[in-house]
């Protein structure tokens, strides 16, 4: 019983860090893409029309998101901010800007799959 535990544990530890590198990593290249102003987040931006000021604001929101994954008591917290960022980015996709809201829908699932492994005090930072 014990070993099934620690094994289950260490599986979720694993879950656990493998998204928080995979999401982490795809919000700082995005985000720092916005925050450095790439040719195609500034027309991006341009389209939904209320200025690049919110450009740099979900730049800023993605990568404080991403680096609050690796951060001890932060880890779910930043996964909500991110799993709200991309319900923006969902609505901006359906209503205004046309293309596919499937990266964004994929994050979102995936921030959501960090809160879900971090749940109930298996945080792998802690361990």
């Amino acid at each position: 019983m014990v070993e099934k535990i620690a094994v289950r544990r260490k599986s979720t530890v694993a879950a656990s860090w493998l998204l928080r590198v995979l999401v982490g990593l795809a919000f700082l290249a995005a985000g720092g893409a916005k925050l450095m102003a790439a040719p195609a987040m500034d027309a991006m931006f341009a389209a939904i029309g209320v200025g690049q000021w919110l450009r740099i604001l979900t730049g800023l929101l993605e990568v404080t998101g991403a680096i609050g994954l690796f951060v001890p008591g932060v880890t779910v917290y930043a996964a909500l901010l991110l799993m709200a960022v991309m319900v923006g980015a969902i609505i901006a996709h359906l209503a205004i800007l046309g293309g596919s809201p499937i990266p964004a829908a994929v994050l979102l699932l995936l921030s959501g799959g960090i809160v879900w492994v971090t749940r109930e005090g298996t945080d792998a930072s802690r361990h």
